[in-house]
């Protein structure tokens, strides 16, 4: 069953209609219980037809679960501040789950190690190479072991960082300077890397940035309002790029 989303995009100076055309069906995904996740879905009734995301579980050693509260605060500011028919609710998948292919955008975040088997990268490479797009967000210590990760699933592809020119930084929100720096860690700059297919970034790997940490709920890390603003909308981008391109 194919996944087709029509979405009117507004905001600011932006209004763009998305037709994203990809193998993705209606998603029935398995819910984390946390707190978190029950008080963004409270009240809200699923549109079938809606973007859905999923937090990617997986294995090597990381923490893949961290930060629960996270992906619900970027889900509702993303349906609170666009037009996308957003599903607020927070899946969970594997890359090896019979689900994968109904979430055209998958979340990954935490801390060390990401380590996928053989027939995961796979897997993963047939994913994006349908359309489909992964966000890695390093809370810190992945980068080298992520890095590797990503050369090895396409080793045609470069991993390349992506210039501050690159419609992703620009296609919703314009961030000039490239990606924002959220929460500090060794006093490196943000950076992103990306697999491109065909022209197109499918896997946008996100460091020394951390905007994860400012979509979590403001008492968890005290960030300014300002900070939270910022890593809130250079989610927006990135799910807009995603969709968009």
């Amino acid at each position: 069953m194919q996944y087709r989303v029509s979405i009117a995009i507004a905001g600011g100076m932006v209004c763009l209609l998305l037709l994203a055309a990809t193998t993705f069906g209606q998603a029935r995904g398995r819910r984390m219980p946390n707190r978190a996740r029950v008080e963004a879905s409270r009240g809200i009734n699923p549109d079938p037809s809606a973007l859905r995301v999923a937090r990617l579980h997986y294995s090597g050693g990381g923490d893949w679960y961290w930060g629960n509260s996270a992906l619900p605060n970027f889900l509702k500011y993303l349906r609170d501040n666009t037009a996308f028919p957003i599903d607020t609710l927070e899946h969970e998948v594997t890359i090896m789950d019979a689900d994968l292919y109904r979430y055209p955008f998958l979340f990954a975040t935490g801390h060390g190690v990401i380590d996928f088997s053989t027939e995961e990268k796979e897997r993963l490479r047939q994913y994006l190479a349908a359309g489909g797009f992964l966000f890695v967000n390093d809370s810190y210590g992945m980068d080298q072991s992520f890095r590797k990760e990503m050369a090895e699933l396409f080793p045609e592809r470069e991993v390349v960082e992506i210039p501050f020119d690159h419609p992703l930084y620009h296609c919703f929100h314009d961030f000039p300077n490239g990606p924002p720096k959220i929460h500090e860690h060794d006093e490196n700059p943000a950076r992103g890397y990306a697999i491109i297919l065909n022209g197109r970034v499918v896997l946008y790997f996100l460091v020394e940035s951390d905007i994860g940490d400012g979509w979590e709920d403001a008492q968890v890390h005290n960030d300014p309002p300002e900070k939270r603003e910022e890593a809130f909308r250079m989610g927006v981008n990135i799910v807009t790029y995603a969709l968009l391109y």
